[in-house]
């Protein structure tokens, strides 16, 4: 399995407005299968409940004070968590948006493909490199650059680079960073 390639389209501070781009998106992807994974930094007691209740699979490891992985403790008992799930309906994207509060955390919508793009040379794209990622209150995929804004990324294939203008011009904006190697 090969990584995709994201490159920013939007920052925000109106977390609506990121959500309205990734729908916008998503309408023109080929999302006969949807899912979103998750993935947030908890550093703060007040979020890791309602998260680790509405995600009762998710893999959570604490960072920074030993590197407790899966659940072999209470996650509530660590400064710092990082809590990663996939496969998750699309419907709870909101419950997560609100549960995660003012964490840095992203959500990625996984999907069939994007359009043929015409106008670039490229035809349709496949599952590989289809993602859009919303990060909140982060700049970078990581969630290593924490942020007062929210960001879009889309997620193409490195050899169909030219894609990601193509896509952000779609929806009536611009790239607005590199194109960089996306985790997982």
């Amino acid at each position: 399995m090969s990584n995709s390639y994201a490159q920013p389209i939007l920052r925000t501070t109106d977390l609506s407005e990121g959500l309205r781009i990734v729908e916008r998106l998503l309408e023109i992807a080929d999302t006969s299968e949807l899912d979103v994974d998750f993935e947030a930094l908890v550093s703060s007691a007040q979020y890791l409940p309602a998260l680790v209740e509405m995600l009762p699979d998710a893999e959570w490891w604490a960072e920074g004070d030993g590197g407790s992985w899966g659940r072999v403790d209470d996650p509530a008992a660590h400064r710092l968590v990082r809590l990663r799930s996939w496969a998750n309906p699309p419907e709870v994207v909101e419950s997560f948006l609100k549960a995660v509060g003012d964490s840095p955390a992203t959500v990625r919508w996984d999907f069939t493909g994007w359009p043929e793009a015409p106008e670039v040379g490229l035809g349709e794209g496949g599952s590989r490199g289809a993602f859009v990622t919303l990060c909140v209150h982060a700049r970078d995929l990581d969630l290593e650059e924490p942020a007062a804004d929210h960001s879009v990324f889309v997620h193409v294939k490195e050899i169909e680079a030219e894609r990601a203008p193509w896509l952000a011009s779609q929806v009536g904006l611009r790239v607005i960073g590199d194109l960089v190697m996306a985790p997982y």
